[in-house]
């Protein structure tokens, strides 16, 4: 075999072949390490976008109540920060007068000018007046001084008191704010799974006539609130949704309707009676006497889930009115089949 001189080069063909082999291999390696082909997410069932839609259905219920509690508390925070301004302003006028009223004491007796006490008694007409005068400035004198000191502390308790009342308020309003994004966010992704449920709320429904209530000795304004609840059935679900004139605004698929939340509902139906409620039920839970299942007369709030977050209207024989959920209507269901946390007497 003939050797190759020193520097003559390989044949081409053979460089070829390495090249060609070279880019095989890497085509072979890109080939193993390729991701596998994207396969489409399996739809969800009906049962599955079902059960889905209940359990955001219920987290949008709490978030409903909390943005409801919250919006109580802003109300509250709001009064005592304007009553807390009103002090602040109304003792430093205070204060202000009673500096005035020293500043014209000293303009005052600046004007008369300086003058020996010995010489006024001795050459005044009646010295006892001038004794009496010149008690009666160093008393108004001593008084306003000692008021002002006063006034000062008082309208500095009433300045850090204003203070604290603004941010407080300042803070719940924060908190109000982040709930209602959160509660737009949870909005969003329920209309999403009712979408492809084919659940779209709309007006209110024929609920058919009124049923019959025993009135089971429960007081006439009870039974005028029942009555009241009674006669929204049929309408939908809204968020916020409720007030002491009737259904308020609210927002479903993108379409504005009337509408009631649980709260809502009971707060319209006892205001008609002159009975005035909040707009939470938290607060509505505190505003009657406590009372068990068993003792439970038509008119009576119900309440369940340990948080409150959900209420409704005894109207007899184990059923309620209530207003249940985001894409469903006021309607009658029974009390059974949620956890029971107590019963309200309002009237």
């Amino acid at each position: 075999m003939q050797r190759r001189a020193a520097g003559e080069r390989r044949p081409i063909h053979r460089r070829l072949i390495v090249s060609t082999a070279w880019t095989a291999s890497i085509a072979v390696s890109a080939t193993l390490v390729a991701p596998p082909p994207a396969w489409a997410e399996p739809k969800p069932t009906r049962k599955e976008l079902t059960a889905q839609q209940k359990k955001l259905a219920d987290e949008a219920e709490k978030l409903s109540e909390q943005y409801n509690g919250l919006r109580v508390r802003l109300q509250q925070a709001q009064r005592a920060a304007k009553v807390a301004e009103g002090n602040a302003a109304r003792q430093k006028k205070a204060l202000d007068d009673a500096r005035a009223r020293i500043v014209k004491l000293a303009a005052d007796s600046y004007k008369n000018g300086p003058v020996d006490p010995a010489v006024a008694f001795a050459s005044a007409d009646d010295p006892q007046s001038v004794l009496d005068k010149s008690a009666t400035l160093n008393y108004f004198a001593r008084q306003d001084s000692a008021r002002v000191a006063q006034l000062l502390q008082t309208m500095q308790a009433a300045e850090r008191a204003r203070k604290s009342a603004g941010t407080r308020a300042q803070e719940v309003r924060e908190l109000t704010d982040e709930a209602k994004k959160k509660r737009k966010e949870l909005q969003t992704k329920l209309k999403k799974v009712q979408a492809k449920l084919g659940a779209m709320p709309g007006g209110r429904t024929n609920a058919g006539p009124a049923p019959n209530v025993d009135p089971g000795g429960a007081s006439a304004k009870a039974l005028g609130a029942l009555r009241a609840a009674l006669s929204q059935r049929g309408v939908p679900y809204s968020w916020g949704g409720g007030n002491a004139s009737g259904p308020s605004y609210g927002t479903a698929q993108g379409a504005n309707i009337k509408g009631f939340d649980c709260s809502g509902l009971t707060l319209y139906a006892y205001a008609q009676v002159g009975i005035s409620l909040p707009h939470y039920t938290g607060a509505q839970y505190n505003a009657g006497t406590r009372v068990s299942q068993s003792q439970l007369k038509p008119g009576d709030l119900v309440f369940f889930y340990s948080d409150l977050h959900h209420m409704g209207m005894y109207v007899g024989n184990g059923n309620m009115v209530h207003a249940p959920q985001t894409g469903d209507v006021v309607k009658i269901a029974p009390i059974a089949g949620r956890p029971f946390a107590g019963g309200v007497r309002v009237a």
